[in-house]
């Protein structure tokens, strides 16, 4: 166990912080993540362990694209018809982003997984895990949470594999039927209102080959934080499978993580702490910082192995 979690489980989160063992929002993350005494069970799709969506608003009308060594990720903007009737040209959407895109997804793929259905029920259970994960469906919130559930309704994400001198598309969409939006009184005519969502075969397909068993309670540790979400993923995802150490370039970080930093000097003084955060909630995660990138050491991964479906 990482020192600030074996300091909280001792003495508690004030001789953590106290004693300096990292900083005061990493403690206040593990002290959140420890203290989640029903943790259950949660999945990713392997793909976003390798490929993420923007962290922040990118304009209406433009496309998303990043890569890794073996995983592109493309991100095609929606429209919906404008006017107050919805009798208008379309205009563009944009494209999902930030930690609610990320929450509606996780919740999808759960679900899928754990009911071995590509048909996602919503509705109440949709609204019991937000909360369940510290976000109230009221408010600032909610509102946030039924934009991102239009965009992923609208827009087109495809993953494309890369490898052996070969691209394989591994999807041509993720959701073939829209969320649920719960649209309130007076709002814009012309949103989608569905009580089901359904994943698409091809994605479907992928999730139950090539799911990440994660924990819902670094999720919730997690849950306003998009950039470190990727990275748990990802480190999720890459230690547990590891023979060897492994050395991960700063340029090989940035490709992946750090898109929307301009320079590498820039995104190399913040990924630390971005680490940081994602190792909060996977004590087990075993990471060294160094001048040359980050290297990844074989480790236990966050939850034992279970099986994926009920079937």
């Amino acid at each position: 166990m990482a020192r600030v979690h074996q300091l909280l489980t001792e003495h508690g989160k004030q001789a953590a912080i106290e004693a300096g063992a990292e900083s005061r929002d990493v403690i206040e993350t593990a002290a959140r993540y420890l203290s989640e005494e029903d943790n259950a069970l949660a999945f990713a799709f392997s793909g976003w362990a390798q490929c993420a969506l923007p962290h922040r608003r990118v304009p209406a009308g433009e496309a998303w694209e990043v890569a890794s060594d073996r995983m592109r990720l493309v991100v095609e903007p929606g429209r919906r018809p404008s006017g107050t009737d919805g009798s208008g040209p379309l205009e563009h959407v944009g494209v999902p982003f930030g930690s609610y895109a990320r929450l509606i997804l996780l919740y999808l793929q759960t679900e899928a997984l754990k009911t071995g259905s590509p048909e996602v029920e919503l509705g109440r259970s949709w609204r019991e895990w937000m909360s369940r994960i510290g976000v109230p469906w009221g408010g600032k919130s909610g509102r946030g949470v039924r934009e991102q559930a239009e965009l992923l309704s609208r827009c087109r994400l495809t993953f494309h594999l890369v490898g052996q001198g070969r691209a394989g598309l591994v999807n041509q969409q993720i959701v073939d039927r829209a969320l649920f939006l719960d649209t309130p009184d007076g709002d814009r005519q012309g949103r989608l209102s569905l009580e089901t969502a359904r994943l698409s075969g091809p994605f479907f397909e992928q999730l139950q080959r090539h799911p990440i068993p994660l924990e819902e309670g670094a999720i919730k540790a997690l849950s306003n934080n998009s950039a470190a979400l990727d990275c748990y993923v990802w480190l999720a995802y890459r230690l547990h499978s590891l023979e060897r150490p492994r050395l991960v370039t700063w340029s090989a970080l940035k490709a992946q993580h750090g898109q929307g930093f301009a320079k590498l000097y820039h995104f190399k003084s913040k990924f630390p702490a971005i680490l940081s955060m994602a190792t909060a909630v996977y004590p087990d995660a075993d990471i060294e910082v160094t001048e040359e990138g980050v290297i990844l050491k074989p480790s236990k991964p966050p939850v034992k192995p279970r099986l994926t479906s009920s079937r």
